[in-house]
């Protein structure tokens, strides 16, 4: 039976509904009519490019048009992959004529996460950050537990009987995979539920590629670097790789030292813009990374993490070097010092 829904003008200032995936499912298309233009508003990563495009799949035949829009540069090369592979099609926030649009969704963000959010009319939010300031928005479905707003809409998705293609379903399966860090970080029963139900649709192959694209070819000679420059004393390595393109550069260094089976610490420094920026590593067991990094460099910048990572950001005026270069060897002493 075909769903009945309401005028849009006997909604309520904010919708409600109970806690079945075809009840908010229906509360959220009740917001729309024929004649709509949706603009989905996304703080650009691999949940919130999923979920979006999981929207305008729910909305492509309840709604005139769908644009999706972000305010960030995507710069990561696993998202990048991600946008170019799928062919996901994108615009610019500040290139959008907001008044174009007579209905605007946010996913996978609120509107008090960026400032340029904040003026924005937004109609329905599906997120699964702690709760912020919602203001008016008439259907907001928060759910914080979650691991990823993936999980979210891949049961708005089952609710309308949607299968969703192997594109859509590679890039929910993908989402999830981040935000829930393969399910070592928070998540609940329901995120292992559309994780599984997506696994035999996603392309993992797709995926994995998407995982392993952290490099640009320009940047293999980090790892020369890193290697020349490698300093080892009592299971632990140091390594300076000077100035970098980008930090990730580092955390991707870090890492594949962290693969040699002997080793208990590592940590790997460059310099970006007018910053010292330090990775560091270690198997989390009797250790704790993010204590080391504050202690350390806290009174200088910024520092903190997990147990088993962290990172440390620290400008270079606090160093007080004088003429003398960051090293290596400076980065050891810095860190045997306290540890």
């Amino acid at each position: 039976m075909a769903h009945k829904r309401k005028k849009i003008d006997t909604l309520p200032c904010k919708q409600t509904f109970k806690n079945t995936a075809s009840d908010r499912l229906h509360t959220f298309w009740n917001l729309f009519v024929k004649e709509d233009d949706v603009l989905i508003i996304i703080n650009a990563d691999p949940d919130a490019l999923a979920t979006a495009l999981a929207v305008r799949r729910l909305l492509r035949y309840k709604v005139k048009s769908v644009t999706v829009a972000h305010p960030n540069e995507i710069r990561r090369l696993n998202n990048v992959a991600m946008v170019e592979r799928l062919k996901i099609h994108l615009e610019r926030l500040k290139d959008v004529k907001i008044d174009n649009y007579s209905k605007k969704v946010m996913v996978d963000s609120q509107p008090d996460h960026l400032p340029c959010f904040e003026k924005l009319k937004i109609h329905a939010i599906i997120d699964h950050h702690p709760v912020g300031n919602t203001g008016d928005v008439e259907f907001v479905d928060i759910r914080p537990e979650y691991g990823a707003t993936s999980s979210m809409i891949v049961e708005y998705l089952r609710a309308a009987g949607m299968k969703p293609s192997v594109a859509l379903a590679t890039a929910l399966f993908y989402g999830i995979k981040v935000d829930t860090h393969d399910f070592e970080q928070k998540s609940v029963l329901a995120d292992g539920i559309s994780f599984r139900y997506l696994f035999n649709i996603a392309n993992r192959d797709l995926v994995r590629k998407f995982e392993l694209t952290d490099l640009r070819r320009s940047e293999l000679k980090y790892f020369g670097t890193a290697l020349a420059e490698l300093k080892y004393s009592k299971g632990r390595y140091f390594t300076h790789l000077g100035r970098v393109r980008s930090p990730d550069v580092l955390v991707i260094v870090a890492d594949f030292l962290n693969h040699v089976g002997e080793i208990d610490w590592v940590f790997v420094s460059g310099i970006h813009g007018e910053k010292l920026i330090v990775i560091f590593r270690c198997d989390g067991y009797r250790k704790n990374a993010g204590k080391l990094a504050e202690r350390i460099f806290n009174s200088l910048g910024s520092a903190g993490g997990h147990k088993g990572a962290a990172r440390a950001e620290v400008p270079l005026k606090n160093l007080q070097l004088g003429e003398k270069e960051f090293t290596s060897d400076t980065l050891k002493r810095f860190i045997t010092h306290h540890i």
